[in-house]
Protein backbone atom coordinates (compact mmCIF):
# COMPACT_ATOMS: atom_id res chain seq x y z
CA UNK A 1 0.00 0.00 0.00
CA UNK A 2 1.49 3.28 -1.11
CA UNK A 3 1.18 6.38 1.10
CA UNK A 4 1.21 9.86 -0.31
CA UNK A 5 2.46 12.44 2.13
CA UNK A 6 0.64 15.71 2.48
CA UNK A 7 2.66 18.88 2.70
CA UNK A 8 2.01 22.15 4.50
CA UNK A 9 0.92 23.62 1.17
CA UNK A 10 -1.73 20.90 0.80
CA UNK A 11 -3.53 21.77 4.04
CA UNK A 12 -2.72 25.44 4.64
CA UNK A 13 -5.29 28.18 4.91
CA UNK A 14 -4.83 30.40 1.86
CA UNK A 15 -6.82 33.40 3.07
CA UNK A 16 -3.92 35.45 4.36
CA UNK A 17 -4.36 39.05 5.39
CA UNK A 18 -1.46 41.50 5.58
CA UNK A 19 -1.28 44.55 7.85
CA UNK A 20 1.33 47.25 8.34
CA UNK A 21 3.20 47.23 11.65
CA UNK A 22 2.33 50.91 12.14
CA UNK A 23 -1.40 50.16 12.12
CA UNK A 24 -3.19 50.41 15.45
CA UNK A 25 -4.44 47.30 17.20
CA UNK A 26 -7.93 48.74 16.69
CA UNK A 27 -7.36 48.66 12.90
CA UNK A 28 -5.91 45.14 13.16
CA UNK A 29 -8.94 43.89 15.09
CA UNK A 30 -11.19 45.36 12.39
CA UNK A 31 -9.23 43.37 9.77
CA UNK A 32 -9.43 40.19 11.86
CA UNK A 33 -13.22 40.55 12.11
CA UNK A 34 -13.77 41.61 8.49
CA UNK A 35 -11.77 38.67 7.16
CA UNK A 36 -13.02 36.19 9.77
CA UNK A 37 -9.51 35.09 10.68
CA UNK A 38 -7.35 34.81 13.79
CA UNK A 39 -4.08 35.60 12.02
CA UNK A 40 -2.57 38.69 10.39
CA UNK A 41 0.81 38.76 8.67
CA UNK A 42 2.81 41.94 9.22
CA UNK A 43 4.22 43.20 5.93
CA UNK A 44 7.94 43.68 5.43
CA UNK A 45 9.09 47.32 5.53
CA UNK A 46 11.75 46.59 2.89
CA UNK A 47 13.53 43.67 1.23
CA UNK A 48 15.92 43.16 4.17
CA UNK A 49 13.09 43.13 6.73
CA UNK A 50 11.33 40.04 8.09
CA UNK A 51 7.64 39.21 8.18
CA UNK A 52 5.81 39.38 11.49
CA UNK A 53 2.63 37.76 12.79
CA UNK A 54 -0.24 38.89 14.98
CA UNK A 55 -2.91 36.57 16.33
CA UNK A 56 -6.16 37.24 18.11
CA UNK A 57 -4.51 35.63 21.16
CA UNK A 58 -1.82 38.35 21.03
CA UNK A 59 -4.51 41.04 21.09
CA UNK A 60 -6.24 39.48 24.09
CA UNK A 61 -3.13 38.65 26.15
CA UNK A 62 -0.91 41.62 25.27
CA UNK A 63 -3.49 44.42 25.04
CA UNK A 64 -6.90 43.63 26.50
CA UNK A 65 -5.65 41.73 29.57
CA UNK A 66 -3.20 44.54 30.30
CA UNK A 67 -5.95 47.13 29.84
CA UNK A 68 -4.05 48.98 27.10
CA UNK A 69 -5.89 51.25 24.67
CA UNK A 70 -6.32 49.45 21.33
CA UNK A 71 -6.51 52.80 19.54
CA UNK A 72 -3.17 53.92 21.04
CA UNK A 73 -1.24 50.65 20.72
CA UNK A 74 0.47 49.82 17.43
CA UNK A 75 0.70 46.37 15.90
CA UNK A 76 4.52 46.45 15.99
CA UNK A 77 4.38 46.70 19.79
CA UNK A 78 2.70 43.32 20.23
CA UNK A 79 3.50 41.29 17.08
CA UNK A 80 5.95 38.42 16.93
CA UNK A 81 8.86 39.12 14.62
CA UNK A 82 10.71 37.60 12.93
CA UNK A 83 7.99 35.08 12.30
CA UNK A 84 8.74 31.37 12.41
CA UNK A 85 7.53 30.03 9.08
CA UNK A 86 6.97 26.55 7.69
CA UNK A 87 8.32 25.57 4.28
CA UNK A 88 5.53 24.78 1.82
CA UNK A 89 7.08 21.36 1.17
CA UNK A 90 7.28 20.30 4.85
CA UNK A 91 5.59 16.97 5.48
CA UNK A 92 2.46 17.48 7.62
CA UNK A 93 3.53 14.75 10.03
CA UNK A 94 6.47 16.89 11.26
CA UNK A 95 4.54 20.13 11.81
CA UNK A 96 3.05 19.34 15.27
CA UNK A 97 6.50 18.50 16.66
CA UNK A 98 7.90 21.65 15.04
CA UNK A 99 5.13 23.77 16.61
CA UNK A 100 5.70 22.24 20.04
CA UNK A 101 9.46 22.78 19.95
CA UNK A 102 9.07 26.36 18.71
CA UNK A 103 6.30 27.10 21.22
CA UNK A 104 3.88 28.30 18.54
CA UNK A 105 0.32 27.44 17.49
CA UNK A 106 0.24 28.99 14.04
CA UNK A 107 2.82 29.73 11.35
CA UNK A 108 2.90 31.23 7.87
CA UNK A 109 3.71 28.88 5.02
CA UNK A 110 6.56 30.18 2.90
CA UNK A 111 7.50 29.36 -0.67
CA UNK A 112 10.30 31.09 -2.58
CA UNK A 113 10.54 33.79 0.10
CA UNK A 114 6.84 34.66 -0.07
CA UNK A 115 4.04 33.93 2.37
CA UNK A 116 1.43 31.84 0.55
CA UNK A 117 -0.79 30.83 3.46
CA UNK A 118 -0.70 29.82 7.09
CA UNK A 119 -1.04 26.61 9.04
CA UNK A 120 -2.40 25.98 12.51
CA UNK A 121 -3.39 23.01 14.63
CA UNK A 122 -6.91 23.44 13.26
CA UNK A 123 -5.54 23.10 9.69
CA UNK A 124 -4.06 19.73 10.62
CA UNK A 125 -7.38 18.27 11.72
Amino acid sequence: MEHTHQTAKDIMNTSIVFVDGLATVYEAVALLKKNQTDVLIISKRNEQDAFGILTSKDVVTKVLMLDLDIKETNVYEIMSKPVISVPATMNVRYIPRFFKRAGIQVAPVEENGEIIGYISYQSML
